[in-house]
């Protein structure tokens, strides 16, 4: 794989076309279009603190495992734990962000469906299409591996063509615009909680949820060329270039608003339809949720790559069932189903709370970022210790990882807070409750078993480990 290709992997995943059109809402709702516009780039800086630290990490251990096999060579001492928990965090991340992106996206299709044959726009509705859109994306990883490999490489360039038509669309078609003071210094609150500051910290999650998934290009390390220097490369990369295109977006979008109290109901369906008309809207609809499509196959796929090998070190429940290859699709099924299964049940909420999409986003955050900055935590506290590899940060290794902890924590707290105000069934942000569930079971499963057995992840992706599995192959063959 080139370097390039390594990019686009994360670049793919990343998806602006998925989590700025997705959960723009969020925006419109927690601070409006000047916590969208400038919330979208202090973010992005700060995600880009995370992405230089991850970067530096990946340059020393080029490796398939990534973020947990990191920790374990990273920990002075307890290196099995640290591994542990951190394959757990990123375990719940990515089964969410899957829930996510793939709810995301059928929350999108829904008022295209409305349109074209009357499908109404409904909770149930939108449940419905995500469990559809579900069980498409793990067929297609099941049986369709030469599918996934061409769509993953048609996806980077529908998204830069993507953004380039809906933002230009939205520039020339609208008859109307809003102005620009409106859309750098107009601030709203609709989430029902008395404090701007407060609702402003909640509009923050549009740019952080969107901005997840960069460590794919550490996962990909070891088929790319020049791993040492392209791993990094890449994370850093497909950072910069999603705030940037991301920014352009949603200026696009923000800048086209006519209704905003239709917008809020409707997001940027809605908006598409109300500035371009009928057709055009719905071009514009159907071209973002090809992005959105691509971007949820990417994230069954790296969900069940990393559910593979997680399972392989035996650290989830009945791991030798989840690890299992099929034998006449070479894949690892059992994991793919996992992935999408997780999936559903953590959205299941969603059938009727209101603000079941907006936790499930946290949940996301939360998962992968913590399991992003574990090593980093670690890889800090080896101070000179560290051996740094061929792309690095130089003097400003501790300054830009020691930011990227706090920010984490910073966040990680924020997106764990209620949404909505008043809290009701309906609105209340179960993202604390799923997190404690999952990760007080493997505390609980550390305390009393795991810790006896578990001695961190295997080296991935070495030749032996590759004839060991075509010898599993021809076995079952």
């Amino acid at each position: 794989m080139s370097g390039f290709s390594n990019f686009a992997v994360s670049f793919t995943i990343i998806s602006v076309l998925s989590g700025c059109l997705t959960s723009y809402t969020i925006g419109l709702k927690g601070g409006g279009p000047v916590v969208i516009t400038w919330g979208w780039l202090g973010v992005g800086a700060m995600t880009l603190l995370v992405a230089l630290a991850m970067a530096e990490v990946c340059s020393s251990y080029p490796t398939a495992g990534g973020l947990y096999y990191w920790s374990a060579k990273l920990a002075r001492r307890n290196g099995p734990a640290w591994s542990w928990f951190t394959g757990w965090f990123n375990f719940i991340g990515q089964v969410a962000v899957t829930a996510a992106i793939v709810y995301g996206s059928a929350a999108f299709l829904n008022p295209l469906l409305d349109l074209q044959f009357g499908f109404d726009v409904s909770l149930g509705h939108t449940f419905t299409l995500f469990a559809i859109l579900l069980v498409v994306h793990a067929l297609l990883n099941q049986f369709g591996v030469k599918i996934v490999s061409l769509l993953s490489s048609v996806s980077v360039w529908w998204h830069v063509a993507g953004v380039a038509i809906v933002v230009g669309v939205l520039a020339l078609k609208p008859s109307h615009h809003q102005s620009a003071g409106f859309v750098f210094t107009e601030f709203v609150n609709e989430t029902g909680w008395q404090y701007g500051f407060y609702a402003a910290l909640i509009g923050l999650l549009l740019s952080q949820y969107t901005l997840t998934g960069y460590d794919a290009s550490a996962h990909m390390t070891e088929e790319t060329h020049d791993a040492a220097r392209s791993g990094p490369r890449g994370i850093v990369n497909s950072v910069l270039i999603s705030v940037v295109a991301g920014w352009i977006l949603l200026l696009g979008v923000t800048f086209a608003i006519q209704d905003y109290g239709k917008a809020v109901e409707g997001g940027p369906a809605e908006v598409f339809i109300a500035a371009t008309g009928d057709t055009t809207g719905k071009l514009l609809i159907l071209v973002s949720f090809g992005a959105q499509f691509f971007c949820g196959m990417s994230s069954v796929t790296a969900n069940s790559r990393m559910i593979y090998a997680f399972s392989r070190d035996g650290a989830l429940p009945f791991s030798s069932f989840w690890h299992r290859i099929n034998k006449r699709s070479r894949t690892p099924t059992n994991a793919i189903w996992l992935a999408a299964g997780g999936a559903f049940v953590l959205a299941l909420p969603a059938i009727w709370n209101l603000t079941a999409y907006l936790a499930v986003t946290s949940v996301a955050v939360i998962g992968l970022y913590i399991a992003y900055v574990i090593p980093t935590f670690l890889r800090l506290r080896q101070g000179d210790d560290f051996k740094a590899g061929p792309w690095n940060l130089g003097r400003w290794s501790r300054p830009i990882g020691t930011l990227a902890v706090v920010w984490v924590l910073f966040v990680s707290v924020v997106f764990m807070l209620p949404p909505a105000n008043p809290i009701t069934k309906d609105s209340f942000n179960y993202s604390p409750v799923a997190i404690l569930v999952v990760l007080g079971g493997a505390g609980l499963w550390w305390v009393l078993s795991a810790r006896k057995w578990f001695k961190g992840p295997k080296v991935q992706g070495s030749a032996a480990e590759l004839a060991a599995i075509e010898k599993e192959l021809q076995s079952l063959g």
